[in-house]
C-alpha cells in the first residue's frame, strides 16, 4: 500500500471534468489531495452521457499522474445522450443504454474497446443497468416477465459488448463491475452478480448512505458496512473498494462514517467520489484526520464475522431489516449462500427467494442449529414451516400497540416505554413453543420472541415493528434479549451503536452522530470467564462484573464490563481471559 498500510486510498475522475483540466488545474488539485487525503491510485474515467474524452487529455491526465506517483485505471459510466443512428424517444431514466437497440449496442463495444486500448484495469460506474421499456425491448422480452429478460439481456451485453471486446484488444485488461448501494433490487433492473462473477474479474461496492432520514433510499448507516461484506462473501477476495461521496451529508459526521464503516468491512480501496466535489472542500481536511486513526485502528484485526444473515442473489423483502438490527449493535455478516455451517442464522423475508428454504432450515435446525427467523418470513411461509413441524404458532394478522415488554426469564422483567409501537400478534400453543420476550398495551400482550425446539436445535420467530425504525426505542433489556439469541450470548447492550467483530476476538464499537448527541454507556457481555476488559488503544484494563441470569430455567454465568461511548468517536476492545 501507499499511503496506508490497511487501505488504498482512491478517487474516481468523471469525464465532464477530465475534458477540462488543465496541466496547472491538475497540479493544484494534487497538491490540495495529497496533503489532505493522499491519494494512491485514481479511476480515469473516458466516457460518460455525451462525452468521450479526447485521447490526447485522457494521456496528458494520466502521465501527470503517475509521474507523481499516483497509479491511473480507466472508467466507464454506462450512459448516453440520444445520438445520430440510435432510435429516438425512448423513455430511460438516468440515460442509460438501451441494450437492444443496434446502434447503442455498437456505441457500448466501441467505448469499451478504446478504454481497453489506453487502461489495464476499468471500472464500471454503477449506471450499469437497463430500465429501458421502449417497444423494442418490449418485442425482444416477448414472453418473459422484466426480471428475467433484464437478467439474461444483461449477461449477454457483459460477455460480448463489455468484457468480450475489452479482452480482444488488450487480453490483461482487468474488468471491474461496481455494483449501486440498492441491492435488494438488483434484479429488477438486470444486475446479476451471481452470474457477472463469471465475467467480470473483480467487483466493487456502493457504499454511500448520506442522510438516511432524509434522503430517497432511507439507507441505513449500517449499509457501509454490511454491503461490502455481502460482496466479499459472493465474491470471495475480488470485493476491490467501497465507493462513498459527499452527497446529502448533512453533516461531516455523516461524510466520514462512509469511510470509516466502509474501512470497518476490511475494503481494498476506499473509493472517493468524485474528484471536483473535493477540492477545498472541509470534508476532505477532516477526512485525512481521520484516516490514519483508522489505518491504525485496523492493524491486526482478523477476518470480521458476525451472525449470518442468509440474503440469497435475486431477492427483496424486509428490505435492510439485517442492517437496522447492525444499527442496534447487532454484528451481522450477510451472505447469499446458505450458512448451513454457522451455529446460528438469521432469515428475514428475503430467503424466501430461495425455493428450498424450508428443506434446508429443517435440516439445519434439526442437526443442531438455531435459526431466526422474522415475521415477514413468518407471514410468507407459516403454512409450509407448521406442516415441516417447526412450529405450530400463527400471525392473526392483528397488530397491537407495545408500550410494556416482558423478560419472561426475570421475575422483575417489566419495561415500560411511553410511545407504543405496533407489532404483529403471534399466537401460538402454551408449553409447546416458550416465548422468550412478550408485549403489550393494557391487559393484552404478545410473544415478541417465540422459541421452538425441533430435533437438536431451535427455532426463534422475531416479531418485527411495523416501522424498522422502533427496533431502536426498545428498552435496551427488551434488546438484550433478540441480542443474546442471535449472538449466542456475545453481545453489547445498548443502543446507536454498531459492533464490529473480528474473529482474532477484536471489537470496534462506534456511535453514530444523530440527535441525541450525548455520552452513552454501553456494556460489553460475554458468557466465557474472564478477567478484564482491554481497551486496546489506550492499554487500559475494564474490570468486569459477574452476573447470573435466566436461561432455559437454570441459573446461566455472565460476565460484562461497562464503556462510555461518545458520538462519533470509535473505540477498539478485547477481553483479558
Amino acid at each position: 500500500m501507499g499511503f496506508y498500510k490497511n487501505f488504498k486510498t482512491v478517487v474516481y475522475i468523471p469525464a465532464e471534468v477530465a475534458e477540462k483540466f488543465t496541466q496547472e488545474k491538475l497540479a493544484y488539485d494534487l497538491e490540495f489531495l495529497q496533503k489532505y487525503i493522499g491519494i494512491d491510485k485514481v479511476y480515469l474515467e473516458t466516457h460518460r452521457n455525451h462525452i468521450d474524452v479526447e485521447t490526447g487529455q485522457l494521456a496528458m491526465i494520466k502521465g501527470f499522474l503517475t509521474s507523481h506517483g499516483v497509479e491511473v485505471s480507466g472508467g466507464i459510466t454506462t450512459t448516453i445522450n440520444d445520438f445520430e443512428g440510435a432510435e429516438a424517444g425512448k423513455q430511460r431514466l438516468f440515460a442509460t443504454f438501451c441494450y437492444t437497440d443496434p446502434a447503442m449496442r455498437a456505441r457500448l463495444k466501441e467505448i469499451s474497446e478504446r478504454t481497453a486500448g489506453m487502461f489495464d484495469e476499468i471500472i464500471l460506474d454503477d449506471f450499469y443497468f437497463t430500465n429501458c421499456t421502449c417497444e423494442r425491448c418490449i418485442r425482444e422480452k416477448g414472453d418473459r416477465d422484466w426480471v428475467t429478460f433484464r437478467r439474461e439481456l444483461m449477461k449477454d451485453v457483459s460477455e460480448n459488448l463489455v468484457v468480450g471486446p475489452a479482452k480482444a484488444v488488450n487480453p490483461k485488461v482487468r474488468m471491474i463491475v461496481k455494483y449501486p448501494n440498492w441491492r435488494e433490487s438488483y434484479h429488477f433492473t438486470g444486475y446479476v452478480p451471481e452470474v457477472q462473477r463469471d465475467i467480470f474479474d473483480a467487483t466493487y461496492t456502493g457504499t454511500e448512505t448520506r442522510s438516511p432520514a432524509y434522503t430517497d433510499q432511507h439507507l441505513p448507516e449500517y449499509l457501509s458496512y454490511s454491503l461490502v461484506r455481502y460482496m466479499e462473501n459472493a465474491w470471495p477476495g475480488r470485493n476491490g473498494g467501497g465507493w462513498f461521496d459527499t452527497y446529502a451529508c448533512w453533516s461531516m459526521d455523516r461524510y466520514l462514517e462512509q469511510a470509516y464503516l466502509t474501512a470497518f468491512a476490511q475494503a481494498k480501496e476506499l473509493m472517493h467520489f468524485q474528484w471536483s466535489d473535493l477540492i477545498d472542500n472541509p470534508f476532505v481536511a477532516a477526512m485525512g484526520l481521520q484516516l490514519g486513526k483508522i489505518d491504525k485502528l485496523m492493524d491486526g484485526v482478523g477476518k470480521p464475522c458476525g451472525v449470518p444473515a442468509y440474503i440469497p442473489f435475486a431477492s427483496s423483502g424486509e428490505n435492510h431489516l439485517e442492517m437496522r438490527l447492525g444499527m442496534l449493535g447487532v454484528p451481522v455478516e450477510p451472505t447469499p449462500f446458505f450458512p448451513e455451517d454457522a451455529p446460528r442464522m438469521l432469515l428475514t423475508e428475503s430467503a424466501l427467494a430461495d425455493p428450498e428454504i424450508i428443506g434446508k432450515l429443517r435440516s439445519y435446525i434439526e442437526k443442531g442449529g438455531n435459526a431466526v427467523i422474522t415475521s415477514g418470513f413468518f407471514r410468507e411461509a407459516g403454512d409450509e414451516l407448521r406442516e415441516a413441524g417447526l412450529t405450530e404458532a400463527r400471525l392473526t394478522g392483528r397488530k397491537i400497540p407495545v408500550s410494556r415488554y416482558h423478560i419472561t426469564g426475570s421475575f422483575a422483567g417489566f419495561a415500560e416505554h411511553r410511545t407504543p409501537a405496533l407489532f404483529p400478534e403471534i399466537v401460538h400453543g402454551n408449553n409447546d413453543s416458550w416465548s422468550l420476550l412478550n408485549g403489550g398495551d393494557g391487559d393484552v400482550h404478545s410473544s415478541l420472541l417465540l422459541r421452538r425446539a425441533y430435533g437438536k436445535g431451535r427455532l426463534y420467530i422475531f416479531a418485527v415493528p411495523e416501522l424498522d425504525s422502533d427496533l431502536y426505542a426498545m428498552p435496551k433489556d427488551a434488546a438484550d434479549v433478540l441480542k443474546r439469541v442471535l449472538t449466542g450470548g456475545e453481545y453489547v447492550s445498548g443502543r446507536n451503536f454498531s459492533a464490529f467483530t473480528y474473529e482474532d476476538g477484536t471489537e470496534i464499537l462506534y456511535r453514530y452522530v444523530k440527535t441525541d448527541l450525548h455520552l452513552d454507556a454501553v456494556r460489553l457481555h460475554t458468557r466465557k470467564k474472564v478477567r478484564a476488559l482491554l481497551d486496546v488503544e489506550s492499554g487500559r484494563e475494564i474490570p468486569v462484573q459477574e452476573t447470573r441470569l435466566w436461561e432455559d430455567f437454570t441459573p446461566a454465568a455472565e460476565y460484562s464490563a461497562e464503556v462510555i461511548l461518545t458520538p462519533g468517536v470509535f473505540r477498539k476492545y478485547r477481553w483479558v481471559e
